[in-house]
């Protein structure tokens, strides 16, 4: 989970639980993500590391800045600079890649879109396994085409940003068992499902439809090991928050999270842009988040946010194995 939900010590977590735990490199500089994958590789144990593809989305200093200026009067209150104009980077990928190579490590996932087949090729000579993430059969297809060892299959009520290789049209929503069966009968890879699993009852569904592993992000959100927000964490459990909505207010590229006062204000005149909205509300964001308002904060959750308890990492995953 990019953002710093995901830390060292739940990777390590998930490892003495028998799970495989992801590193984000999202949003992290290549030597910040080095740091991490060193600190895990003490710990001799499997572990993945997953990454934003460079899928940009434009945006036109006109659109932009009619958003900008709609969040004025939010980044005055903490005494904030907006960027006058869209920030547009990739995440800084191709260094990621350069670490992820002079360093192999098990697993690499990429989310967003697909690396060019060199890169995939690369890693897979390094001894790396290649997860793709997708949300559709026909992107599954392309995955497979391309080269990858797994899929990682996204249902639409994931927490957190969709993996859509479109974000300006989203998939239809289709339930992850349904989607999973889809996709094993047109494609011969494994699968690891993921979206809204946060009970054992739910897990065992999807490897019923077919796959071969769960994924689950959302419950970990208050985890011993979490790196969430305090702001974060105590919204997931606030009555008052009663659901959870896509938005593309706070990235300008649809995500699901808790429906809060930002998106009731924001999301009919966001417009799609990103990264250059997510670097635009980004200051805000955090400011926010020190600050307790949780209205005016990216509350990442999937559909299955009401599973969230506070335990150590291990013991939430071994209790979802059933």
């Amino acid at each position: 989970m990019a953002g710093g939900a995901t830390t060292t010590a739940m990777v390590i977590a998930a490892a003495r639980a028998g799970g495989l735990g992801f590193l984000a490199a999202g949003y992290k500089s290549a030597h910040t993500l080095e740091t991490e994958i060193t600190a895990v590789r003490q710990a001799s144990i499997p572990f993945g590391v997953n990454v934003f593809v460079p899928n940009p989305v434009p945006i036109t200093d006109d659109v932009y800045r009619r958003y900008a200026g709609a969040l004025q009067a939010e980044a005055d209150r903490f005494g904030l600079t907006l960027p006058a104009h869209p920030v547009d980077d990739d995440d800084a990928f191709d260094a990621k890649i350069d670490v992820l190579l002079a360093n192999p490590v098990p697993v690499v996932s990429f989310t967003f879109g697909m690396p060019g087949h060199g890169v995939i090729r690369a890693l897979q000579k390094a001894g790396t396994v290649v997860v793709q993430t997708v949300t559709t059969l026909p992107e599954a297809e392309l995955a497979a085409a391309a080269g990858v060892d797994m899929l990682a299959v996204q249902a639409s009520v994931a927490g957190g940003h969709s993996g859509t290789f479109s974000p300006e049209k989203m998939p239809a929503p289709v339930p992850i068992g349904d989607l999973i069966g889809q996709i094993n009968a047109g494609v011969a890879l494994p699968l690891i499902a993921a979206g809204g699993l946060a009970t054992p009852d739910a897990v065992t569904g999807v490897l019923t439809a077919g796959a071969s592993a769960a994924a689950v992000g959302t419950v970990l959100l208050r985890a011993d090991e979490s790196g969430a927000s305090a702001t974060h964490k105590a919204a997931l459990v606030d009555p008052a928050r009663t659901e959870t909505t896509l938005t593309r207010a706070f990235t300008g590229r649809p995500a699901r999270g808790l429906h809060n006062g930002f998106i009731d204000r924001f999301e009919a005149i966001a417009p799609l842009g990103y990264p250059a909205i997510h670097h635009l509300t980004g200051p805000l964001r955090k400011a926010a988040a020190a600050a307790g308002e949780a209205d005016l904060v990216h509350l990442w959750a999937g559909t299955g946010y009401r599973h969230v308890r506070d335990a150590p990492t291990e013991e939430i995953l071994r209790s979802l194995a059933g």
